[in-house]
C-alpha cells in the first residue's frame, strides 16, 4: 500500500528531526566533554581554576581585585588593571564602561549616587592613586594635581566668540580651589553642584598642564578592558609595582623581577597583541616563594 504523499513528506521531516536530534543534541556534546577530557585540556574546559590547599582561589582566565575590605590596595600584591564590571571584576556583569574620548565633564549634582565621573577624571583620580601607591609620578596630561579631569568652561559674550567673560573649572566643585587662578585674565571659578556649564554657552577647553608626554603610569594601570575581566597587566605596570611588593615582602627586588617574567606571557602567535603578566598567577607564586610577614 502507497502512503499518501502529504504522509511521507511529514515521515521523512521526522526521520530527519529524530537524525539530527541524535547527531547535535547526542552525539556532537558528547564528543565535546569526552575532548575536554583529554590530558592537557581538562584543566581548560573546567574554567583553568587554581587552586592553593585544595581551595580554589579564582581561574587564570578571569582578574580580580587585591584589595582590603575598605576597597584599598593591599600593597603585598601586584594589582590588577581596573575593572568596569559591576563593582568590579564581576562575571556576571562583564562590561566596559562605554564613555569614550569625548567623556571629559563630570557631572556634580551635590549627590554621591547621581554624580559621575567623566573618563578622563576617572583616569585621572586612578594615576595619582598608583602613583602615589608605587612612588611614581602620577601626573598625566589634562590633570589636576588634585586628580581629576582639567576642564574649563570658558564663557564669551557672543558666544563663540568676543571677550571671555567668565571661566569655571567644571571638575573641581566648591568650595574646592580652582587648578588655575586665571585664564587669559579672567578669573576662574569653582563648579556649583547641579549647572550644565556646557548647556548654559560654556565653550569645554581641557587645559594640558606640565604633565610629562610619556606619564610613568602605564594605560593599562588607569583604563578598564572592554570585558572588565582581563587577568592581566603590561609588563610596564607591573614594573613600576616591584619595588613596593619587594619592600612589603622583605624579597629582593631581582628575584620578583624574575617572578614577573616567568609568568609573562608573550605576543599570540608571535606577531598579535602585547605581552601581559598574570596577575593571580604572581600573586600566587610570590605566597609560595616570599610570604607575607
Amino acid at each position: 500500500m502507497r502512503l499518501p504523499s502529504w504522509l511521507s513528506q511529514h515521515l521523512a521531516a521526522l526521520r530527519a528531526v529524530l537524525v539530527f536530534t541524535v547527531l547535535l543534541g547526542l552525539v556532537y556534546p558528547l564528543a565535546l566533554v569526552a575532548v575536554g577530557r583529554l590530558p592537557g585540556l581538562d584543566g581548560r574546559a573546567d574554567g583553568s581554576l587554581l587552586t592553593v590547599g585544595g581551595r580554589t582561589v579564582g581561574s587564570s582566565l578571569i582578574g580580580q581585585s587585591f584589595t582590603d575590605a575598605d576597597g584599598n590596595p593591599v600593597p603585598r600584591y601586584f594589582q590588577s588593571r581596573p575593572s568596569a564590571a559591576g563593582d568590579g571584576y564581576d562575571p556576571t556583569a562583564t562590561a566596559a564602561s562605554n564613555l569614550g574620548p569625548a567623556s571629559v565633564v563630570d557631572t556634580l549634582t551635590g549627590d554621591e549616587e547621581t554624580s559621575a565621573q567623566s573618563l578622563l577624571t576617572q583616569v585621572c583620580a586612578r594615576s595619582k592613586a598608583v602613583g602615589e601607591l608605587d612612588g611614581v609620578d602620577g601626573r598625566r596630561p589634562y590633570c589636576t594635581p588634585d586628580g581629576v579631569g582639567a576642564v574649563l568652561a570658558v564663557f564669551r559674550a557672543d558666544g563663540l566668540t568676543g571677550p571671555i567673560t567668565r571661566v569655571v573649572s567644571v571638575n573641581q566643585a566648591a568650595p574646592a580651589t580652582p587648578f588655575l587662578t586665571t585664564w587669559q585674565g579672567v578669573p576662574v571659578e569653582a563648579a556649583r553642584p547641579g549647572h550644565d556649564y556646557v548647556a548654559e554657552g560654556g565653550i569645554v577647553t581641557p587645559v594640558r598642564g606640565d604633565a610629562p608626554a610619556r606619564p610613568a603610569v602605564p594605560a593599562d594601570a588607569v583604563t578598564a578592558s572592554g570585558s572588565g575581566l582581563d587577568p592581566h597587566i603590561s609588563p610596564a605596570y607591573a614594573e613600576i609595582q616591584v619595588a613596593r611588593v619587594a619592600r612589603e615582602r622583605a624579597a629582593d627586588p631581582a628575584a620578583v623581577r624574575r617572578l614577573v617574567a616567568e609568568h609573562t606571557t608573550g605576543r599570540a602567535l608571535g606577531f598579535m597583541g602585547e605581552p601581559g603578566v598574570n596577575v593571580l598567577e604572581l600573586n600566587l607564586a610570590l605566597d609560595e616563594a616570599f610570604p607575607a610577614r
